[in-house]
């Protein structure tokens, strides 16, 4: 297994909407955000990649998960990452009209389950979303991204 990716991504709550951002390649919304670079704190990565991505200068981030996604192939573990997500709700600049990585929405906060996302994803924005408390988990993924299965701590 080649280095440890870490991600850092952002939940954007403005007005009782949420920032997201659909991905070209299987249509899912994601939080935007990204790989950090060698030496950057998580906190300066999430401000760099909402920035390139959306046009924002986020203003006191918060972590509120922490996670571990792991790619498996039957037992084999092929993939692994981590992804550090941060909650802003203080923005400040213009919305980028073109985001390099896909379609940049601002989303009702209730309708943000409803939408296409990876499955892990939608227990960490219901968390994360509804609840002040920082949540950690572990989710286990096939290749084409089924959920095997997760651990959240709180579980909900």
């Amino acid at each position: 297994m080649g280095t440890l990716q870490r991600i850092t991504n952002c939940i954007v709550i403005k007005d009782q909407q949420v920032l997201l951002l659909q991905k070209p390649s299987r249509g899912w919304w994601v939080a935007p955000g990204g790989k950090m670079e060698s030496g950057e704190s998580i906190k300066e990565a999430v401000t760099r990649e909402l920035r390139e991505e959306t046009g924002f200068e986020i203003q006191n981030p918060e972590i509120k998960g922490v996670f571990t996604i792991v790619i498996r192939d039957g037992e084999t573990v092929v993939d692994e990452w981590m992804m550090f997500t941060f909650l802003a709700t203080d923005i400040e600049g213009e919305m980028l009209t073109e985001s390099p990585e896909g379609k940049l929405q601002w989303q009702d906060l209730n309708d943000v389950k409803t939408l296409p996302m990876a499955p892990g994803d939608v227990f960490i924005f219901s968390h994360i979303l509804f609840s002040s408390e920082t949540i950690y988990g572990t989710f286990y993924y096939t290749q084409d991204f089924e959920l095997l299965s997760y651990q959240l701590d709180p579980v909900r």
